[in-house]
């Protein structure tokens, strides 16, 4: 598993099984907070950077969404750090097995039941910051997708809002995108946000991604 410092806050780590599968670590005052949690081989990878990174325990898992190679390693990792596990309220009741994920014929349990709690969000249905990170609703991908924005580094991490080739955006991956005209709509956050660097789960790191979000658009609408 190679780790990169993509910015003052925040590392990448990632890993192959036929394409790229990255997670990320945050450093805050209180400590490190992990953003998705790859596949269970990663899950010793993980620990061992916490440790070398020495910044402070883990406090947090924020979750992007829940299919399997974005939670392979909870549960490995809850056993040495037991901290609490977030997801939209909407991603819940699919990754616990409860409801199957959208064009999927069956539920699958990707995450025990109650391992993890919803986002706090206020009366107006904006989210909480959390470990200096402020999630945005990004459906499509899945039902209840979140990218996370820090806004001191101005980094987007975006799960699979996107992927990417060279540099260039590119649409998720379609057969395990519920929506993909919803999430082409949740792409629009780039336009909002006008990160300076935009991370994804399967593909390699996109600058001013905002620059390239129009023509990205009018490429993948309709399709």
């Amino acid at each position: 598993m190679k780790a990169t410092q993509i910015s003052d806050h925040i590392w990448s780590l990632k890993t192959w099984i036929m394409i790229p599968i990255h997670v990320w670590i945050v450093i805050d005052e209180d400590g490190v907070t992990l953003i998705d949690a790859g596949i269970p081989q990663m899950a010793n990878g993980i620990l061992k950077f916490i440790k070398r990174l020495q910044a402070g325990p883990l406090k947090r898992i924020l979750l992007t969404h829940g299919h399997s190679d974005h939670v392979g390693s909870i549960k490995r990792i809850l056993q040495t750090y037991p901290v609490p596990v977030y997801a939209h309220r909407i991603e819940i009741p699919y990754m616990e097995g409860d409801l199957p994920y959208p064009r999927r014929k069956k539920a699958v349990q990707f995450v025990t039941k109650g391992l993890s709690q919803a986002l706090q969000q206020n009366e107006q249905g904006n989210f909480h910051t959390i470990g200096g990170l402020k999630p945005y609703f990004t459906p499509g991908h899945s039902p209840g997708h979140v990218a996370y924005y820090h806004e001191k580094d101005q980094v987007l991490l975006a799960g699979d809002l996107f992927t990417s080739k060279n540099g260039n955006l590119k649409r998720p991956m379609p057969i395990f995108t519920a929506d993909m005209q919803e999430a082409i709509r949740s792409s629009s956050i780039l336009l909002d946000l006008n990160p300076k660097r935009l991370e994804i789960c399967h593909g390699d790191s996109v600058y001013s991604p905002a620059d390239q979000l129009a023509s990205y658009q009018n490429k993948y609408k309709n399709q």
